[in-house]
């Protein structure tokens, strides 16, 4: 009986640095668990060492002791378990909570960027926008300024222009009426001196037959004179032309 509880005693004593070392190995940093094993095989390998390391004569109360604690381990490995899953996703939980607030912390980052770029830049649309609007109105003033002298000067030179061709238009009606009276002048003079030279010819004509006759009668005159005085020749009287 005292080497059974001895025995009895050192197993306890066993189970209880097994369980120190199953709780040390159950660190969330050291403790690398295969929870798939299989119960039966576990029991058969305790069986199995304690066979051989206690004897092969074992008590119907020893193998109960043997199996409540094989169960002690199994419900103690259950609850390491359980507390390896319980700080795995406590872990995991941490660990997602601490990659959303940097991914919530990098989303505020790049809206507050991109709130602030759209801000400069609707700054500077908005000076831009004010600028052109600046430009375009003076190139507008500008424009306006000359379209409307351009306008004056065109209506001016216009009227100029007109003035002109009035002033044109009266001067060839008045060249046309002078040219028509002077054609009209100059038929009369040219009627009048036909009329005058004809009138002249008609004279020289008539004085020329007149001087014909008269030169007729004189060398009639002369011939019946040179028949008279008989003496006288012919070269005393020029021959008639």
């Amino acid at each position: 009986m005292s080497a059974t509880k001895s025995a009895s005693r050192k197993r306890a004593s066993e189970s209880e640095r097994a369980k120190s070392d199953k709780n040390k190995r159950s660190a969330p940093d050291n403790f690398d668990l295969d929870l798939d094993f299989d119960l039966s095989e576990f029991v058969f390998a305790a069986f199995a060492f304690s066979f051989i390391f206690f004897g092969i004569v074992l008590t119907v109360s020893y193998i109960a002791r043997i199996c409540s604690d094989i169960k002690g381990i199994v419900s103690a490995l259950h609850l390491i378990r359980d507390k390896a899953q319980k700080d795995g996703q406590k872990k995991n939980e941490e660990t997602i909570s601490s990659v959303g607030s940097e991914v919530k912390s990098m989303i505020e980052g790049l809206r507050s960027k991109i709130e602030k770029d759209r801000q400069s830049f609707a700054k500077a649309l908005s000076k831009s926008s004010k600028e052109y609007e600046s430009s375009l109105k003076n190139e507008t003033a500008k424009f306006q300024a000359l379209h409307e002298n351009f306008c004056k000067e065109k209506a001016s030179s216009l009227q100029a222009l007109k003035d002109i061709i009035s002033k044109f238009e009266e001067e060839k009606e008045k060249l046309f009426v002078r040219y028509e009276q002077l054609r009209k002048k100059e038929r009369v003079m040219i009627s009048e001196q036909e009329k005058a030279c004809n009138d002249k010819i008609a004279q020289l004509e008539d004085s020329l037959k007149k001087k014909k006759k008269d030169d007729k009668t004189f060398s009639i005159l002369r011939k019946t004179l040179g028949s008279f005085l008989g003496n006288a020749s012919d070269e005393d009287f020029p021959p008639d032309d």
